[in-house]
């Protein structure tokens, strides 16, 4: 059974309407984080609630992709279309070059952070995000290290019976 489809206004109960901006919220930062996984993207999204608090949901660095927004912005141009194919004798533009030192900066500050190191400056989301994904990543883990130990037994129990064949064989 399907829910019923509500009517998009205001919600005149102030309560209600907290309870609802805060569930909402939830379900866009969970819908852009399945986006970024899924899709491999890039995803940022910046919410204001109406007592001007900011929330803020980011799958990567969110300073790198506001800097990337900006610089579509000045470009005037989405990045779909600014993306054109170079001479391989061509050298990267040095603000390209400039961009792939700041992801590569970032990706072994994030490397850093999932070994427990360079976690000070972090706030309480960013040590939640990083303890969640190291959960994730222990999760996976311990998956493919029970699946490895359930193959190695089903290839013991095969070969058990040489060994018993050997060992009455003497």
């Amino acid at each position: 059974m399907g829910r019923g489809k509500i009517e998009i206004e205001k919600i005149e109960n102030k309560n209600a309407r907290q309870v609802t901006f805060s569930k909402r919220r939830a379900g866009l930062f969970k819908k852009a984080h399945e986006l970024a996984v899924l899709c491999e993207a890039d995803v940022a999204v910046i919410i204001f609630s109406c007592t001007g608090k900011m929330f803020e949901f980011s799958s990567t660095d969110m300073k790198t992709i506001l800097e990337r927004y900006n610089k579509c912005l000045e470009s005037k141009q989405s990045p779909a279309v600014q993306v054109q194919p170079k001479p391989e004798n061509q050298k990267q533009e040095p603000d390209e070059n400039e961009f792939l030192k700041q992801e590569i900066e970032r990706l072994k500050s994030k490397q850093r952070q999932l070994l427990g190191k360079d976690l000070i400056g972090m706030d309480l989301q960013e040590l939640h995000e990083v303890e969640r994904q190291l959960q994730e990543g222990l999760l996976c883990v311990k998956t493919r290290k029970g699946e490895r130990l359930m193959d190695d037994n089903v290839i013991w129990r095969k070969q058990a019976p040489n060994f018993k064949k050997e060992d009455t064989g003497r």
